[in-house]
C-alpha cells in the first residue's frame, strides 16, 4: 500500500457548505469539496463521490480527522486524479438520546436506513441540481443514466451506509468504497455472521436493476487490527466466491471486487484515508467514457 504524506499545495480546491431539507423536512448540510479550476471552467462537468462519516460523526469528520483535503490536492495537481468532486454528507437527523456513551446500535442502524431513503430522494437531486455533474437533470432517469460518473464510500457506520447504497441503489452509483464496515441486512455486524446470504442479497439486489459484472465497482478495506475486520473479511470471501458475479483482483484496474487489508492498521481516519488514496485513481477510469 502506498502512503500519502502531507505536503503543502499551492492548486489548492475548496470547501463549500451546502444546506438542504433531508428526510422529513429535516433541515441538513453536506460539505462540498471542488477541486482548483472549478470556478475558471464552466463547461466541465465533474465525477461525483459521497463519502460518509463513521458512527457519531458530522459532515466535518473526515476533514477534521485528516488531512484529506490536502490529499486531494496533491493528487489532483500532480496529476494522480482526475478532478472530482467529493461531498461529505451526514446519515443523522437527530442525535442519540443514550447517555451512557455506549453505541446505540438500533438507532444507528434505523439512521442509516433513513439516510438512504433521502440519498436519492433529496439529497443527491438537491445537490447535483447545483453542482456541475454528469446528471443532465434531476429527475430518477437522468440521475440514473449518469451512475457511471458517481460513487459511494463511507468508513465504519459509513460502509454500513456504502454497503446499503449497493444495496438499495447500484441504479444511481456505479463505484462503492466500503471502508472497515459490512453490510447489515441481516442484523448488526451481519456479513460477518451471514456472509453469503449477504453476498447473495447483493448480487440479487444488482441483477433485479440490470447490472452486470462490468457495470459496478467495489473496493472495500480495512485493517488486520481492525474490529471490522472480522465481519467485512467474511462477507468479501462470501462474494468471492460467487465469482460468475463478483470478480476479485489485487489489481485495482482489473476485476469489479478489490480488498486492501492493511496490515497493523486500527479502526481510525488515518488508517482509511489511506485506502482511499490508494483507490482513488482507479475509481471512475475503468467505467467511464471520455
Amino acid at each position: 500500500m502506498e502512503l500519502f504524506e502531507y505536503q503543502d499545495e499551492n492548486c489548492r480546491g475548496r470547501i463549500e457548505r451546502f444546506d438542504y431539507i433531508g428526510t422529513e423536512g429535516a433541515k441538513k448540510y453536506a460539505l462540498v469539496y471542488l477541486p482548483n479550476g472549478y470556478d475558471t471552467e464552466p463547461q466541465r462537468r465533474y465525477d461525483i463521490l459521497y463519502l460518509m462519516h463513521g458512527g457519531g460523526g458530522s459532515p466535518d469528520a473526515w476533514l477534521d480527522s485528516c488531512p484529506f483535503k490536502n490529499m486531494l490536492d496533491r493528487s489532483i495537481a500532480s496529476g494522480r486524479v482526475k478532478p472530482l468532486i467529493v461531498v461529505f454528507p451526514t446519515f443523522y437527523k437527530t442525535i442519540s438520546t443514550r447517555k451512557d456513551g455506549q453505541v446505540d446500535h438500533d438507532f444507528e442502524h434505523a439512521s442509516v436506513l433513513s439516510f438512504q431513503e433521502e440519498l436519492t430522494s433529496q439529497l443527491i437531486p438537491a445537490l447535483e441540481g447545483r453542482y456541475r455533474t454528469f446528471a443532465e437533470g434531476t429527475d430518477p432517469a437522468s440521475l440514473k443514466k449518469a451512475r457511471t460518473h458517481r460513487g459511494f464510500g463511507g468508513f465504519s457506520m459509513g460502509a454500513v451506509n456504502t454497503w446499503y447504497a449497493c444495496y438499495l441503489h447500484i441504479d444511481y452509483f456505479s463505484v462503492f468504497l466500503p471502508l472497515s464496515g459490512d453490510l447489515w441486512l441481516y442484523g448488526e455486524k451481519g456479513g460477518g455472521k451471514k456472509p453469503r446470504e449477504t453476498a447473495l442479497a447483493l448480487k440479487d439486489a444488482a441483477l433485479k436493476n440490470g447490472i452486470g459484472p462490468k457495470d459496478f465497482a467495489i473496493y472495500a478495506a480495512t485493517g488486520t487490527e481492525d474490529i471490522a475486520c472480522p465481519n467485512l473479511t467474511p462477507q468479501i470471501e462470501a462474494m468471492k466466491q460467487l465469482g460468475d458475479f463478483y470478480q476479485f483482483s489485487e489489481d485495482f484496474a482489473k476485476g469489479n471486487l478489490h480488498y486492501l487489508l492493511a496490515e497493523g492498521y486500527y479502526h481510525e481516519y488515518p488508517a482509511v484515508y489511506q485506502y482511499v488514496y490508494n483507490y482513488l485513481p482507479y475509481l471512475f477510469g475503468g467505467l467511464n467514457e471520455e
